[in-house]
């Protein structure tokens, strides 16, 4: 028998002001996005943030204060969730214990009384997108947690939504296979093409399965780009800090000198460094202005005490084999780490120089938001 392929009816996603309360206490603060059709979004942030109620709204079991929601050319504010053409993967799996693999996939086809030739080509071809052929008869008990997790997905599938929405599907997951499932499922989106909202509080999840990343904090968005972009140019400390692992160190400066072409910064901890910025786009910011420097771990180098910016005591050395993590404070206090490949032969105590180079810097006004500096050089 030749399997049908699966029809996706893709949309794009529209929110507009979206606001949520509880009471009189705002958690989501006038939200505007649009997605295209075809993307994989990763909703990204700490815990507390918004990223669930988000999606819920989307989904249609949260109800908004305010703002709209629009789905491809329809608005869905007033839409019942089973009406919106988006279909979720929960945190648990929540699969019937009594039903087997395959009837739970069909479950909800059955309840909208679908042809039982559909349900059957529909589930058989979920079942061979996500390997699951072979434990149709199953039940949810004979199942390993990676299994069950794709039996839930599967259920989403043979829906054929217009929106895939992903609440942390992997987070009860072991990390071994955490990693397998990012991979099928980067896999299953580069099969359907379909739009999917994915929550995470995973920043790797968020870097390694995403088209788009919507990094959010207290309800608000904070930056809006490709994985590559808010790695290299984080728009604000919250996400300089957020993305990346390990997370980006910080140091206090201040302004010692701006021309057109440069800014000289310098600091307890800093003997002097340069970060070139845009020549007539740059501010000219005045001498004694206060700043933090952002540098990543894996550009900071190590060399002789006395040399380069500072010293670094270190406190904990972590050889994990291919990459080796140098985690300790300077002499003012600040905690450092620096990434460095292969196995290196530090311990505790141990003092070293540090030191990195201009053009891998970041650096951030007194707001936290960041000063307009040029394409951080990453080759």
């Amino acid at each position: 028998m030749v399997l049908r392929l699966l029809l996706f009816i893709m949309a794009g996603l529209k929110l507009k002001n979206l606001k949520k309360r509880y009471g009189q206490i705002e958690v989501i603060h006038g939200i505007d996005l649009e997605i295209q059709d075809g993307e994989l979004v990763v909703f990204v942030g700490p815990s507390g943030c918004g990223k669930s109620t988000l999606l819920r709204i989307i989904a249609g079991i949260e109800e908004l204060t305010d703002g709209e929601v629009w789905i491809g050319d329809k608005d869905v504010r007033d839409v019942d969730p089973a009406s919106r053409g988006v279909a979720m993967v929960f945190q648990t799996y929540a699969l019937y214990p009594h039903m087997s693999v395959e009837e739970n996939m069909a479950f909800a086809l059955k309840m909208a009384k679908r042809p039982k030739a559909e349900i059957r080509e529909r589930v058989a071809r979920a079942a061979e997108i996500l390997h699951l052929k072979p434990y149709l008869k199953r039940r949810p008990k004979e199942l390993s947690g990676g299994q069950r997790q794709r039996v839930a997905i599967g259920r989403a599938i043979v829906r054929e939504p217009e929106v895939f929405l992903f609440d942390e599907p992997l987070s009860n997951l072991d990390a071994e296979l955490r990693v397998q499932m990012r991979i099928e499922l980067s896999k299953l989106h580069s099969d359907l093409q379909a739009t999917m909202i994915y929550v995470t509080h995973d920043q790797v999840e968020a870097m390694t399965l995403a088209d788009k990343i919507v990094v959010l904090n207290d309800g608000r968005i904070e930056q809006v780009g490709v994985p590559l972009d808010l790695y290299q140019r984080p728009a604000n400390l919250f996400v300089a800090g957020f993305i990346g692992a390990p997370k980006m160190n910080f140091l206090k400066a201040e302004v010692v000198e701006t021309t057109s072409d440069r800014i000289e910064v310098g600091g307890a901890d800093l003997h002097r460094s340069f970060a070139a910025v845009r020549g007539s786009a740059s501010p000219m910011l005045a001498p004694k202005t206060a700043l933090t420097l952002g540098v990543r771990p894996e550009h900071l180098r190590i060399g002789e005490v006395g040399k380069g910016i500072s010293t670094l005591i270190i406190e904990v050395a972590e050889n994990l084999g291919e990459m080796t993590y140098l985690h300790g404070t300077t002499p003012t206090g600040n905690r450092i780490t620096i990434s460095m490949k292969g196995f290196q032969n530090y311990r505790y105590s141990d003092a070293v120089g540090i030191s990195f180079d201009a053009d891998k810097a970041h650096l951030f006004d007194n707001t936290g938001m960041r000063v307009d500096t040029q394409e951080t050089n990453y080759n």
